[in-house]
């Protein structure tokens, strides 16, 4: 039998941070914490102070977490998970520097682990290596990957008939896609240009390159902010204007950062990911970047047409007519819809 501890250990192979001071820029004063290694959980207080072994006589300290100002008892609530930079600017006479450290922020709480019940079975392209799934005004979006297979897709979900089609050019790998605002806003994958296309026509309207993430994966939206993976622990946030990357989340749990979020959908107030190759999604709060629960979709692997083709699941789509969630894999003969519910 598949145990919810093994899944958890399988969808959630994290990787430990444990952050040392940076070198400060003077060498005599350095900033310390009261956390063992620079790690701390969120809601725990950690105590700020300066290090001056050489007595230099300072007159004023002020400290910032990523550029904002906090005090040196530092409560750490509403704030965002993963390594974070924490500042502290010294006066000493008529001058000042500025010196920091890192500290990395922990959840505080494991994942729920969450359950599914099969509504409906679809008919789904084979063929198609799954990268994004939405739906939009009551259909269904897709896009796949592999080069010189990449295409955008509108779909009659229950039949399968493919009701628009575009290939994007064999020189692109596609990835995921969303819609906002009559906007498919649609990445490839290392070729470090995003596409945007009217919803209706097809037609490509405008390119965006990435910014400091080297490869687009997945990408959702919340009708306001554009979300956007690239295959790390981290979600960048695209202006939705100019799609530059303005900040990011880290994706963390209660034990560590959590790599490989492929293709995203923004369901309820929260980010569902795919982990690639794991057949499970984390279930992300948008706000710090916690893990706060997991879904096992891995037995829907054993339930679709087995060939030599056949890879991970991939593509989750919320239907805000139905309420339920669809899901479907790579080369995948078969769309499933499922209520996900709280073991």
């Amino acid at each position: 039998m598949y145990s919810i501890k093994a899944f958890i250990i399988t969808i959630l192979s994290v990787t430990i941070i444990s952050c040392g001071n940076s070198t400060p820029q003077k060498p005599s004063l350095s900033i310390t914490t009261n956390a063992k290694s620079n790690v701390a959980t969120l809601g725990e207080t950690i105590n700020l102070s300066i290090k001056n072994p050489k007595g230099i006589e300072i007159s004023t300290i002020s400290y910032t977490l990523n550029g904002e100002p906090v005090d040196a008892s530092l409560k750490l609530d509403n704030v965002l998970l993963g390594i974070q930079t924490v500042k502290a600017k010294v006066s000493i006479g008529d001058a000042s520097e500025v010196i920091e450290t890192k500290i990395t922020i922990l959840n505080n709480q494991s994942p729920k682990v969450y359950g599914y019940k099969i509504i409906n079975e679809y008919p789904h392209d084979i063929t198609s290596y799954t990268q994004g799934l939405e739906f939009h005004n009551g259909e269904l979006y897709e896009s796949t990957g592999q080069y010189g297979e990449s295409k955008l897709r509108k779909v009659d979900y229950k039949t399968g008939e493919v009701l628009q089609n575009k290939a994007i050019g064999n020189q692109y790998f596609g990835e995921g896609l969303t819609i906002m605002n009559d906007h498919i806003y649609h990445l490839t994958w290392q070729e470090n240009i995003g596409f945007v296309y009217d919803v209706n026509t097809f037609e490509k309207k405008s390119s965006f390159t990435y910014g400091k993430s080297k490869e687009g994966w997945g990408i959702c939206n919340d009708g306001t902010n554009i979300y956007k993976s690239d295959g790390t622990e981290q979600i960048w946030l695209l202006n939705p204007e100019t799609l530059v990357e303005d900040s990011k989340l880290q994706v963390y749990t209660n034990k560590g950062k959590i790599i490989g979020m492929n293709e995203l959908e923004y369901v309820n107030g929260k980010i569902y990911a795919n982990r690639y190759q794991k057949n499970g999604v984390a279930i992300i709060n948008p706000k710090n970047g916690a893990i706060e629960g997991v879904i096992d979709f891995s037995p829907l692997h054993n339930l679709v047409k087995q060939h030599p083709g056949l890879d991970v699941l991939n593509g989750i789509a919320y239907n805000p007519d139905t309420k339920t969630l669809f899901v479907t894999g790579k080369r995948w003969d078969k769309l499933f819809e499922v209520e996900v519910f709280e073991k």
